[in-house]
């Protein structure tokens, strides 16, 4: 996988948006709330992702995956590679974490998002 392949699957998914934050992470966002952070310029590249609060545990026990410093108590996860992942299970964590995002929006803001 690269970031350009992770890029390519978030724009799937309405109303997407890319900006940088802390310095150096690209971002994705919908409605202006980050459901990605990565960090192409580390090596390897690395990656952080919401996850449900039920299935956290069990992710973070996965070898490569952690507590995403100052905000794991919220459910993130931090990826070290994203060679680790698969295009499917890229798909399914994008989706989900997308998901978790938006539906913490306002809902006149799904509305014109598309979400």
């Amino acid at each position: 996988m690269t970031i350009e392949d992770i890029q390519a699957l978030c724009h799937q998914f309405g109303g997407v948006t890319e900006d940088i934050k802390l310095g150096s992470h690209l971002c994705f966002n919908v409605g202006g709330k980050t459901f990605l952070f990565t960090s192409p310029d580390s090596v390897p590249v690395s990656a952080s992702v919401k996850v449900p609060a039920e299935d956290f545990e069990a992710i973070i026990s996965k070898e490569g995956f952690s507590p995403q410093g100052y905000v794991a108590r919220y459910k993130w996860v931090h990826i070290d590679d994203i060679d680790r992942l698969s295009w499917q299970e890229w798909e399914f964590y994008l989706k989900q974490s997308y998901k978790l995002i938006a539906e913490k929006l306002p809902a006149k803001m799904r509305k014109e998002l598309g979400v």
